[in-house]
């Protein structure tokens, strides 16, 4: 774990069970400007004086409260109807904390990666977009990006909330923004709009610890306790796990592999502690993948016995560091420096080498430097510069992707649930809006984790009927002319049976947004629209409110295989919807197979009696034309009954 995070936890950790000092404080998210859920239990917190009484009154309510040994308190206040502004006040006897322009209306959550953490001056026609912005009704909140090893009552940074105004607009979530902006057209009342997303994150960091050991995550979990005990042993401990998916990939015999063994390997000489994409050679002009840096530095026998810590400086985006064959940390992150420490006993008298695997899957990788950052720090504050003498090898493509720590800012078990959705305590919501799952794609079991996810998040907002308004991820790579393997529709296909199987969940679908080059497609315009569909659908109960048409059943009908649907269907740029596969049980059985609507099913012709299973828009970015009036079905696959 790198000085910044350790010393955000440790801070974390103490505030909080830290009283207040002098006059109570309210949480922020009832600060001034907040908007609380309508028509729910409002419930209020703060801080105050342990054991202080406290008068709590909002609205012509008014609760009498005494804070605990933390100098924590919170109270319920009765649902009230849309309204305000009101103000929210605490007052005890060192003094008064109050909130003005409190608004009643409805609460949304918007949460995911970078697809939903995505800004309004982004979207298309950013600039336009930004100056239309400003609805003294709407007020936003961005809750900053910290992560936790356990969960946290209070924000690392507190947020507060803002009306929305080209000035605050600009840089917050614009598929939230273009969601609220239709929901306040249509329902005419106060909305404020929560954005805690973190682009790159895949969705466990966002499960409570309890939810992830429950769907295997048992021995991520002990592993994670050992590492808040003691991170050496912690970061020594995952150092073995990595160590043996290693050898199951590579088929090294123990001590054979290149952390106990480096000279094994071919080496060249770093041109520079910087991106590699800026060293100059072609074959790394646009390298993702992984490398294998050494080091070797020689250490007096008094150098040796004292404890350090490794610092290493930014690496885009992860790394596995081994010193003398011993792991010492483990980090995903494309801004924090990495800085491990060192248990004594780990350095030796004469040379040490350094073994760093350096991973990138986007944009610069590796060192990002400078080199000055690059060092050994002894206890006595004394250091040797590790900024050159560096060596690389590379790694094969076909090893794939490590393992990640259960402590990973990105992938880890609950760290962005911690000391994000945590801290939120048990806000009342009017619904959530989840965008993501680009950093899923390929890891199996998504399914149960957002399923999972939902669950967790209505325990910790005390609502078992929470909307949860889920979007299908949009298209992304090269059009196929041939049935391919798919690992991004198969993350829509879990995206989809996930929502199917909770009566509280809609699929958003946004594939056919998607752009070949672009992962984050522009268009947030249309995704805040069907978000705002769905919602209405979903969490307002409007009947005339449409949803994307979604498969219900593939059944067998002779030679033909009949697929049915939720709503009527129809076809855009042609008569007939194309992209239909039928398939038995592998890849190369798969074939197009032709297609007819008829109502809300489609029929496909042909050897339907040798598939076993149906896929439509099987592929990275498909070209999606089944369409129910201008929502699209999403890719699926179903089986054949």
């Amino acid at each position: 774990m790198s000085a910044h995070r350790t010393l955000t936890a440790l801070t974390a950790t103490l505030l909080a069970g830290t009283a207040a000092e002098g006059a109570p404080r309210l949480d922020p998210l009832f600060g001034d400007g907040a908007v609380l859920q309508r028509e729910r239990p409002i419930r209020v917190a703060g801080d105050a004086d342990a054991g202080e009484r406290l008068r709590v009154s909002l609205a012509g309510q008014a609760r009498e409260v005494r804070a605990d040994g933390s100098g924590r308190w919170s109270v319920e206040f009765a649902p009230l109807p849309a309204g305000g502004p009101h103000v929210l006040e605490a007052r005890s006897s060192s003094g008064v904390a109050r909130a003005a322009d409190v608004l009643l209306g409805d609460v949304w959550l918007c949460s995911g990666q970078s697809n939903m953490e995505w800004a309004v001056k982004q979207a298309l026609n950013g600039a336009g977009e930004v100056q239309a912005s400003r609805d003294d009704q709407v007020r936003i909140l961005t809750v900053s990006q910290k992560t936790a090893l356990t969960p946290q009552q209070r924000f690392a940074e507190p947020p507060s909330w803002a009306r929305l105004t080209p000035g605050s607009a600009a840089d917050f979530s614009a598929a939230c923004i273009f969601m609220v902006r239709d929901l306040r057209a249509t329902q005419k009342v106060p909305i404020g709009a929560i954005d805690v997303s973190w682009g790159g994150s895949r969705i466990r960091p966002w499960l409570d610890e309890a939810s992830a050991r429950a769907i295997g995550g048992e021995g991520d979990a002990a592993l994670l306790a050992l590492y808040r005990r003691d991170p050496s042993a912690g970061a020594r401990r995952f150092g073995e796990q990595w160590g043996a998916w290693w050898r199951e990939r590579t088929g090294d015999a123990a001590g054979q592999e290149p952390w106990r063994a480096s000279d094994r390997l071919q080496w060249r000489p770093f041109p520079a502690i910087g991106p590699w994409e800026e060293w100059g050679d072609p074959a790394f002009a646009s390298f993702n993948g992984q490398v294998w840096a050494r080091r070797r530095v020689t250490l007096t026998p008094q150098e040796a016995a004292k404890g350090a810590t490794l610092s290493l400086g930014v690496v885009d985006d992860l790394d596995q560091t081994w010193v003398n064959g011993i792991g010492v940390g483990s980090m995903f992150s494309w801004s924090e420096g990495r800085d491990y420490r060192i248990a004594p006993g780990i350095l030796r008298s004469g040379e040490n080498e350094i073994l760093v695997n350096l991973g990138d899957s986007w944009g610069p990788g590796g060192f990002q430097g400078p080199a000055e950052r690059l060092k050994l720090t002894f206890a006595d504050g004394s250091a040797k510069p590790l900024g050159t003498g560096w060596e690389y090898s590379v790694v094969p493509a076909e090893i794939g992707n490590p393992p990640r720590a259960p402590w990973d800012t990105h992938a880890g078990l609950g760290t962005m649930y911690n000391g994000m959705i945590a801290p939120l305590g048990p806000l009342s919501l009017k619904g959530v809006a989840w965008y993501q799952g680009e950093s899923d794609v390929g890891v199996p079991g998504y399914e149960k984790r957002l399923a999972a996810l939902m669950a967790s998040w209505r325990k910790q907002f005390r609502d078992p009927q929470l909307p949860f308004l889920v979007v299908a991820l949009a298209g992304f790579g090269r059009p196929v002319s041939e049935p391919v393997d798919s690992g991004w529709a198969a993350l829509i296909n879990a995206q989809r049976r996930a929502a199917a199987a909770d009566s509280r969940a809609a699929l958003v679908v946004a594939t056919d947004l998607g752009e070949q080059n672009d992962i984050h497609p522009p268009n947030k315009q249309e995704v805040g629209r069907r978000l705002a569909l769905a919602a209405r659908a979903l969490a307002y109960g409007e009947e005339d409110a449409a949803l994307s048409p979604l498969p219900l059943a593939a059944t067998r009908e002779r030679d033909a295989v009949r697929v049915s649907f939720s709503r009527g269907l129809r076809a855009i740029g042609g008569t007939r919807p194309i992209g239909f596969e039928l398939c038995a049980a592998t890849q190369d059985s798969c074939r197009w197979a032709e297609a007819r609507i008829d109502g809300n099913a489609v029929v496909l012709s042909g050897d339907g009696k040798r598939a076993t299973r149906v896929r439509y828009g099987w592929s990275d970015f498909p070209i999606l034309n089944l369409y129910a009036d201008d929502l699209p079905a999403p890719p699926f696959e179903l089986p054949i009954r």
